[in-house]
């Protein structure tokens, strides 16, 4: 009887520390990025709220001019956009990245990288949207030394 007493115990304390590994796991998991974005730009917004819709939490800061923030963040002017997200790792998000690119950058390792970006302002991104309106795209990873390359093609 004693045997099985602790047996229990065991298996109890056992499915306590898993379900701490599971909570503590998915606390990881959440994305939370700094935005930044000049007031009045509505693109920037609906990109947001393509984020928030899938599960990132943001928040903002509104800047008169962005120059400053994308010299900080080594940002060459051919991969510039109209918003600069930033993780609390310290990459960067640059433009209207579809987020699922995002979460698949920040889940893997790149040590050489800063972030990613899609310039410009492509139809058919995230915030973007205009119906029946697509532009493929290029999501580009962008590194510490200057250079790049493609991270994924968006065809559809």
């Amino acid at each position: 009887m004693k045997t099985n007493f602790l047996n229990q115990i065991l298996f109890l304390f056992t499915i306590c520390v898993l379900s701490m590994g599971i909570q503590s796991e998915s606390f990881d998991s959440e994305v939370s990025l700094l935005v930044h974005k000049t007031p009045t730009c509505g693109c920037c917004k609906m990109w947001i709220k393509h984020l928030e819709g899938n599960g990132f939490t943001t928040s903002v800061k509104d800047h008169s001019s962005l120059q400053e923030i994308k010299e900080k963040y080594e940002i060459k002017p051919e991969y510039r956009s109209c918003h600069t997200g930033v993780s609390k790792d310290g990459y960067i998000f640059e433009g209207h990245i579809p987020s699922k690119y995002i979460t698949q950058f920040l889940l893997e390792e790149h040590p050489n990288a800063i972030g990613l970006s899609v310039p410009g302002m492509p139809l058919g991104s995230p915030g973007m949207e205009v119906e029946g309106m697509f532009t493929p795209y290029d999501v580009i990873i962008l590194y510490k030394d200057g250079s790049s390359e493609i991270y994924a093609q968006v065809t559809e």
